[in-house]
């Protein structure tokens, strides 16, 4: 059951994970409650609580190395170098430990009976919390020149938005939560980050696969942790759909096509990042494991969309497969001495088994094209004859199908590279500790194992003395290429939380400006000597010289933020009109701002003199 902080919304336009497009009236929008009964929320919660004591290990270092440098005294230097082996120690436990749990895939797996390879999900940073009240208070009294208390709700309800979007639900709302939270930091980024200082909050984030923390005062790393999130959440939705059916593949395709689609993203906006898990090197690995993903989401759909027992449909099984193998094999990287050092070992090695896995199934279905079907039209011969990396030596393939024996000793070659590839991603399953627990992955490897042994068996006969060929190489080839799907953020629409203190086009941190002014206007005979122009906020475009307002000291190119003290910053040009020319005949009063000279914007709008 998911519980915390809960926000309510008159509407929200959505992007579902079907790719259709919603209006949700009045729905609450909440994150988890980490301390929460269900297998990930526990998950997560013992993630934080390794986080921290790995955080405080970290601070006890630091302190240790920097008394070991500064310290003369040889007994101190003993006792402290000692102190730093204890810590150490404890640091590489803690690491150990939140490797495993990072490895915990079985948890974020469907529940379905259906025997398929596991996906690899991440699990998501963790944060601190980040107090933004101060500073934003003091930012608005200082910047903006008015009250702070007046904006006591928006701020808590940005620090609700942000409490929330910690532990969001794993499924669409979870991604709108952290989909508004992102779109509303560009809000909160144009109102209280100038360019030439920072707000002063914290933002304390950890990385998803080390635990190491990384805190910064920049608003973009909190914007990257969050968009890294959103593909990790992905991740876990992809990994959660029952594969079984078409309905459902085609969802984890979807999911993991926005995962890659979400670390691109990161990888070409965000640099510098302080985290590993956020590095260049690290995104581009994610992306790869995404599309190696969808790849092998692909190969399961045509396996299950394949009815018909031709000849080509196995030959496109197989070379299918072939691509899978491919991608896992071009994810090698997460074995490299930059990426092994914080890629958990349980992945290097699923990676593994897959490519071995999928090869082994490549040359199995290979064999039963060869050996269970006939090749019937010259199509399928076509394909057969560009079916391998190089062409074989011995006879021309055309010879090879049309003879019954040929074919059942390449079909036999191909087997016993099948079992060969099963055997070594048996073998590599069994070097790790946490594939071994993994029930259904064992199921997966040992009945193609042993689908591909009984196989052989079956093509095995005793008059075969002649040694058996080596088989092919096959040729990997897709009839669905993966997608790298970017970020839609227009998807779930936001509101200004701070939108009352004005249009961002001239209310906004990086403007500046004078003091309000008074103005006390008197109509005249000739009107009140003033030409107005633009919308939200209405700008003086002109001033009538020796007029009205000339005198009052109002001057071309001020903004009137509030006629008679009722705000207009968000008024129309017609509206501010009208409510200057019902004034009495006692007059007006107009608050004006003026634009710095650097800070000044050409509105385009019609220009209509005050009468």
């Amino acid at each position: 059951m998911c519980l915390g902080s809960e926000r309510w919304f008159h509407f929200i336009l959505c992007e579902s994970l079907f790719g259709s497009t919603d209006i949700i009236l009045l729905v609450p929008i909440k994150g988890c409650d980490p301390f929460a009964q269900t297998q990930r929320s526990k998950l997560q919660h013992r993630r934080a609580r390794i986080n921290q004591q790995i955080n405080k290990e970290m601070r006890m270092r630091a302190g240790a190395e920097n008394l070991f440098r500064a310290t003369t005294n040889n007994k101190v230097k003993e006792t402290v170098a000692l102190e730093l082996s204890f810590v150490n120690s404890n640091l590489q436990l803690l690491k150990e430990e939140l490797e495993e749990l990072n490895s915990n895939m079985e948890v974020y797996q469907t529940d379905s009976e259906a025997i398929n390879v596991p996906m690899i999900p991440l699990g998501l940073k963790e944060t601190k919390e980040a107090d933004f009240t101060v500073s934003i208070q003091d930012f608005i009294c200082e910047h903006y020149g008015e009250d702070s208390a007046l904006y006591d709700k928006e701020i808590k309800e940005l620090m609700e938005l942000r409490q929330a979007m910690r532990t969001p639900s794993r499924n669409q709302a979870g991604l709108e939560l952290l989909m508004e939270y992102y779109n509303q930091l560009y809000y909160v980024d144009q109102r209280f980050f100038p360019a030439h200082r920072n707000l002063g909050v914290h933002f304390h984030w950890y990385d998803s696969l080390t635990g190491v923390p990384s805190c910064q005062r920049a608003l973009a790393f909190e914007k990257g942790s969050v968009l890294f999130n959103i593909g990790a959440l992905y991740t876990q939705i992809g990994a959660r759909q029952d594969r079984s059916a078409a309905a459902g593949i085609d969802r984890a395709i979807d999911a993991f096509q926005r995962a890659a689609g979400a670390f691109n993203y990161l990888k070409e906006n965000f640099s510098n990042a302080p985290s590993l898990d956020m590095s260049g090197p690290s995104l581009c690995m994610l992306v790869r494991l995404m599309v190696a993903q969808v790849q092998e989401c692909v190969f399961e759909r045509v396996t299950l969309t394949t009815h018909s027992a031709h000849f080509s449909s196995h030959l496109r099984l197989a070379q299918e497969a072939a691509r899978v193998s491919q991608g896992a094999s071009r994810l090698a990287t997460m074995t490299q001495p930059l990426m092994k050092d914080y890629v958990p070992f349980s992945w290097a090695s699923m990676v593994q088994v897959k490519s071995e896995h999928f090869r082994a199934l490549a040359h199995y279905y290979a064999a039963v094209a060869l050996c269970d079907h006939m090749c019937t039209d010259e199509e399928a011969e076509k394909s057969f004859l560009q079916f391998y990396v190089s062409v074989p030596a011995g006879p021309p393939l055309s010879q090879v199908l049309q003879d019954p024996e040929k074919r059942r000793k390449l079909g036999k070659a191909h087997l016993r590279r099948a079992v060969i590839r099963h055997e070594e991603a048996m073998r590599v399953h069994g070097l790790c500790k946490i594939l071994r627990k993994m029930d259904i992955l064992q199921d997966v490897l040992s009945l193609t194992h042993k689908r591909s042994l009984d196989k052989y068996s079956e093509l095995d006969r005793e008059d075969d003395f002649d040694e058996t060929a080596e088989a092919p190489e096959i040729k990997s080839h897709t009839h669905q290429k993966p997608d790298i799907t970017a970020p839609n953020f227009s998807t779930v629409q936001v509101t200004d939380i701070f939108q009352r203190l004005g249009p961002l086009s001239v209310f906004c941190a990086r403007a500046r400006w004078g003091p309000v002014r008074l103005i006390c206007l008197q109509r005249r005979e000739g009107g009140l000597g003033l030409t107005l122009r633009g919308d939200s906020p209405v700008l003086v475009a002109g001033v009538v010289p020796g007029g009205c307002a000339e005198e009052a000291g109002l001057r071309e190119g001020d903004y009137i933020v509030a006629v008679d003290g009722e705000d207009c910053k968000w008024a129309k040009h017609g509206e501010v009109v009208h409510m200057l020319k019902s004034c009495s005949d006692k007059g007006v009063e107009i608050s004006v701002i003026t634009l710095h000279a650097n800070d000044t914007q050409v509105r385009s709008a019609a220009a209509v003199t005050c009468k």
